[in-house]
């Protein structure tokens, strides 16, 4: 290059942008948990992921939690933790039930009036692992750099890559390549954590002891209501009977029932003559047609005159605006308990999720007060609690076809037997229902032996089963429990491995 700022050519040489620095802040704190106290080391941070030529491509915020305590922290187990959207940040399972600290909430999630408090949190998971919680480009923190565009990162396999490659490097600068290692996604989060399992392990060689996937998606033929895809109406329709049961809108013989022994008879219904009813189509007798009316009014507290208009297909949409609509109320699609009121009550959806909005402004004061006055990391960015990019996320390597990540995870667990999968359910779930997980894993067609290495654990909530308090409980005691038999070295081999002679 010339002095004056030329090339050898003559022409104005580009300026280069200059590289954002990495930063890197550390408090010292401690909690009670299960009557112990537990000193930790918080690490709010931005980690930039580079080619391989070595250029800045995104820099991506984290905040990780680690027990001071240990003598030979590479053995302690870590988890990498983030939520879906796909837009959202980390936020939700951070103050909502695996941090050291919490949203202060009612008991059955009830949202108490502003200014919000964070509380600690006695049912965190810090005293069986270390975690590290991970935005995703364009959220929390996280930016692509100058001269980068955003969206080269906003799509399935782009999400895998990047999300990926930041647990590597953390991986590596945390000296943890020896930890026994576990993801943990909600929502589309554990579309994420299905692909990287299979990414981790096929890209970098990091085989992973555990997934827990809290509220499931990852067949999305189970969720998506279009023209003649008639599964979800099927799979949808026991948590459509557990809200009902909720609100109190079933006949009398069901509503008097324990919300279980309804459901078995609803999941027993879908399976049976719902589904037989949807398969023949025009060709249902009408006879049987107005059989099975009756039935789906009974298990929905819809009226027969109501399901006789939809063709016997309700979507989720619909039943949250018409199950209240005498009382000019909507129900919540990420927790059906919550309701809403809309100005159109004779609308056909709700114009806002009640049970999104109840919480959003919870977690985002929290967590914007609690990354300055405690974890001392300073920024002037918006911190992207939830975004749009799931309206605008690239699919199109699926084209024609339903993202089916379940086949990634079924082939991940062939390769590597110790590979173990928590997965947590809310009855009242009416994002990704529980009889549609149910559905997925049942249809794996993984090797048999292999059956035992999956845990599946239903709550009386939501989406975000912990926002209640007695499912907090118990999903703390579940997970502790799933990640300690994970790691426990004096299990036996998994009937999947071959002894080596």
């Amino acid at each position: 290059m010339a002095a004056n700022g030329k090339n050898d050519n003559g022409k104005d040489e580009a300026k280069k942008p200059e590289e954002p620095k990495e930063e890197r802040i550390q408090t010292k704190h401690s909690v009670v948990i299960d009557g112990h106290s537990i000193a930790y080391t918080a690490t709010a941070g931005t980690l930039l992921l580079k080619s391989e030529e070595g250029d800045a491509k995104a820099s991506i915020f984290y905040i990780a939690y680690t027990r001071d305590d240990m003598k030979d922290a590479a053995s302690r187990p870590i988890t990498f933790s983030f939520n879906g959207g796909p837009g959202s940040s980390s936020v939700w399972m951070h103050l909502g039930m695996l941090g050291p600290r919490i949203v202060q909430m009612g008991e059955d999630g009830a949202v108490p009036g502003p200014p919000y408090q964070l509380v600690d949190n006695p049912y965190s998971l810090l005293d069986v692992t270390d975690l590290v919680f991970i935005d995703p480009v364009s959220t929390g923190f996280s930016r692509a750099v100058k001269g980068e565009k955003a969206d080269q990162f906003h799509g399935y396999e782009a999400d895998i890559e990047s999300v990926g490659e930041f647990i590597r490097l953390i991986t590596t600068r945390m000296q943890r390549w020896s930890s026994p290692k576990f993801l943990i996604g909600e929502s589309y989060g554990t579309t994420r954590a299905a692909g990287l399992a299979g990414h981790l392990q096929q890209r970098h060689g990091m085989v992973l002891n555990g997934a827990l996937l809290i509220s499931v998606i990852l067949n999305f033929q189970t969720a998506r209501f279009v023209v003649g895809n008639d599964l979800p109406y099927i799979l949808f329709l026991p948590t459509y009977t557990a809200t009902a049961w909720y609100h109190r809108r079933l006949p009398a013989e069901l509503q008097s029932q324990p919300l279980r022994a309804v459901l078995d008879a609803a999941e027993a219904f879908a399976l049976g003559d719902y589904s037989a009813a949807l398969m023949k189509g025009a060709a249902l007798p009408v006879e049987e047609q107005k059989a099975v009316t009756a039935q789906l009014a009974r298990f929905t507290g819809l009226s027969r005159e109501y399901v006789e208009r939809t063709n016997l297909r309700v979507n989720i949409f619909r039943f949250a605006k018409e199950l209240l609509r005498e009382d000019r109320r909507t129900v919540g699609r990420i927790d059906s308990r919550f309701t809403g009121a809309d100005r159109d009550a004779a609308g056909e959806m709700f114009e806002y999720d009640p049970s999104i909005s109840a919480t959003q402004g919870l977690y985002t004061a929290t967590l914007n007060d609690y990354l300055r006055r405690e974890l001392r990391f300073e920024s002037d960015l918006p911190y992207e609690i939830l975004t749009g990019l799931y309206l605008k996320w690239d699919y199109s390597k699926q084209q024609n076809q339903y993202l089916n990540v379940a086949e990634t995870l079924r082939k991940t667990m062939s390769q590597n037997p110790y590979l173990k999968i928590f997965v947590a359910n809310g009855y009242y779930d009416l994002a990704t229902p529980y009889f549609a997980t149910e559905y997925t894993f049942n249809h794996l067609e993984i090797e048999p032996s292999l059956q035992q290495n999956i845990t599946m654990a239903w709550y009386e909530a939501g989406h975000m089963m912990y926002v209640h308090q007695p499912s907090l409980v118990q999903i703390k005691a579940d997970m502790a429990d799933f990640i300690r038999g994970a790691t426990d070295t004096n299990a036996k081999e998994p009937l999947g491995v071959l002894p080596v002679w």
